[in-house]
């Protein structure tokens, strides 16, 4: 049961029989990945390895939910992301966030100059995206703040590449036009 040549198909079927060997090759196969996956959103090492933890944790729980076990994968890394959106949403609403970089990322994506680099701009920048459609402050927060390409942001929204596009599009302008009536 060793063998680290085992397809991901057969070390699941073990999994899902409580077998901790297969648990523990799984987890070292995908651990890295993960992690990383956390970190982009949380910014805290230890908080992107205990959210790492509870997903794997979850995924191992759930397993006989998983209907195909080729997706194991992305699966996995879209319970990393949901628990780490809901650890981040979290932490924003606590105002626990930190805004360092936050503004040079939205300044280089929406256009806005402002030479003075503030706390309050950014304050004001993160207070604006919160009054935004859900939709959009989630993804203008993993595209401008977390970093995420197109293609993750679809994944992770459950939407297709145009509409994400079309999102993301909207979500700029709709910060932008608020922005103005705030200036």
């Amino acid at each position: 049961m060793t063998s680290t040549n085992q397809n991901i198909e057969q070390l699941l079927l073990h999994c899902q029989s409580g077998n901790q060997r297969a648990q523990l090759e799984v987890y070292n196969r995908y651990n890295k990945a993960m992690y990383n996956t956390a970190i982009r959103i949380v910014k805290d090492s230890f908080k992107a390895e205990d959210i790492m933890q509870e997903s794997f944790l979850t995924a191992f729980t759930k397993l006989k939910t998983l209907e195909d076990t080729k997706l194991f994968g992305a699966w996995l890394k879209r319970i990393v992301v949901n628990n780490s959106i809901a650890h981040y949403n979290k932490t924003a609403k606590h105002n626990e966030v930190p805004l360092d970089d936050v503004l040079y990322k939205v300044e280089d994506d929406q256009g806005i100059d402002e030479s003075n680099h503030n706390n309050e701009k950014v304050k004001q920048i993160m207070s604006v995206m919160k009054t935004l459609k859900p939709n959009y402050n989630l993804g203008l927060s993993l595209h401008l703040i977390e970093g995420y390409d197109y293609e993750e942001i679809c994944e992770i929204m459950n939407i297709s590449y145009a509409n994400c596009r079309t999102l993301i599009s909207r979500a700029k302008e709709s910060l932008r036009k608020k922005l103005m009536q705030t200036a």
